[in-house]
Parts: structure tokens; sequence; C-alpha cells
């Protein structure tokens, strides 16, 4: 299926754009907002579930999210690259769906695919940008596109945010959508291995982090994103 997105999150693995910005990507659908997700790899290196439970539950969180569209490009998990060969699979999704902006993986973290990420998705969105670089998947030249905003979620590690977005009614659709990765995290009754996304404490921690947000802008719940060049206000008034 081929449409024009308004939005478009990538993550390196399932579940990483529902923990990330999960909440925003929820506000900006109800607002009418099309949004699609693309994941990069199949999460087969996660310590538990499967690749084909993964692609189950990744369904299932889109749904509850409400996105047009979820795919997944099928890198290798673990093994992320800058390369030609990786840009040029993410420029045929970005022209493939023109979103205005994307939204994309931390740009330094815990998980090295999710830096790495970081920056295949930055420089692939600046090439797709360039009419010299040509593609074609299979019903015509796809033209050239450059998203005008690319803003990187926060994951594992505690950045600085350069903005918050108020997500206060948004976070029961964010927690149900990173519930439906149920292989992936707290579950007292699982035998499988024990990880660090496994803890009572991690999964509480996607509440109390957005509280923390929430409580230094004034509103109950907020998730943060950084950017690569200045957000620009037209009034001082626009910001709160």
């Amino acid at each position: 299926m081929n449409f024009k997105l308004d939005i478009l999150a990538i993550g390196a693995h399932p579940d990483d754009v529902e923990l990330g910005c999960g909440a925003t990507i929820a506000k900006e659908v109800a607002a009418g907002k099309q949004v699609g997700i693309l994941d990069l790899t199949k999460g087969e290196l996660g310590t538990r579930g499967t690749p084909a439970i993964r692609a189950m539950e990744a369904e299932a969180a889109a749904g509850i999210l409400g996105v047009l569209v979820r795919e997944n490009i099928g890198l290798p998990d673990g093994f992320l690259e800058n390369t030609k060969e990786y840009q040029l699979k993410i420029v045929e999704i970005i022209r493939k769906y023109q979103p205005e902006i994307v939204l994309c993986n931390a740009i330094d973290d815990r998980h090295p695919d999710h830096a790495k990420a970081s920056k295949l998705i930055s420089d692939a969105c600046f090439l797709s940008g360039l009419r010299a670089i040509k593609t074609n998947v299979g019903y015509g030249e796809q033209e050239a596109w450059r998203p005008k905003n690319v803003y990187h979620y926060i994951q594992w590690k505690g950045i600085e945010p350069d903005f918050v977005v108020d997500v206060s009614e948004y976070m029961d659709v964010k927690e149900n959508a990173v519930k439906a990765f149920k292989s992936q995290f707290y579950d007292p009754n699982s035998s499988e291995p024990e990880s660090p996304i496994t803890s009572k404490n991690f999964f509480e921690s996607i509440d109390y982090r957005a509280k923390d947000l929430g409580r230094i802008i004034g509103v109950k719940s907020a998730e943060g994103f950084t950017t690569e060049r200045y957000v620009a206000v037209k009034n001082l008034s626009d910001i709160f």
C-alpha cells in the first residue's frame, strides 16, 4: 500500500517505537494525523520470544496505537551498520510514504543498535531528498523526498530532551501498546530467562519517567525528544 503519511516512526526493534514515543503517536493519531511505523529488524536476538511472536505482537500494538501501516525491512538484529545498502532500504520506505516528520531511535543508548539506527535513519532521511539517488520498487521510479524534521525519542538512557510533548491523556494507550509485547516484558509467571527489560522496575519506569518529565513542564505526563536543529516558534506565546 502506498499513501502519504504525516509521521513515520522508525525503530531498530519491534517495541522501540512503543516504548520511546507511543503516547505521542497515540496523541497525533487522535488529532487526525496519518501515522506509520517502520521496524528495521525482527528482534531475532531478543532474550525472550521469537521473531514470529514479535511480529504478531507488533501488529497488535499497531492496532492499539491506531497507525495506518507497519512494515519491517528485516535488517540483522544486533548488527546494524550505516551502510549504503541499509540506507537505500530506508530511503525506499521514506519515498514510499513521504512523511513530513520522522521519529527515530535515541542518539545514544544502552543497546548499540539504537545509536546506530539513529544515525542510519538520519542519514537516510537526508539522502532520500537527493534526486540523483534513484530508487525503483516495482511501480516505477520513486520521487525524491526529504522529511521536514527528524526527531529522536529517548530510550534506556536519561538523555536531556530538547523538547517534550504533553501526553497526559495518552499514557494508557502507550502502556497497552507496550503490553502487547507480552513476550518481552515483565511477567511473574514466565519461565524464560531474565533480562534488564523484563524486570518489574523497567515496566514501571515507563510511567514514572513520563511523570517526571510531566512534572517539569507542569502536566501529568510527557515524552521527550532531541532534535537535529533548532525548534522554531512564531511567537513566545507558543511556548507553555
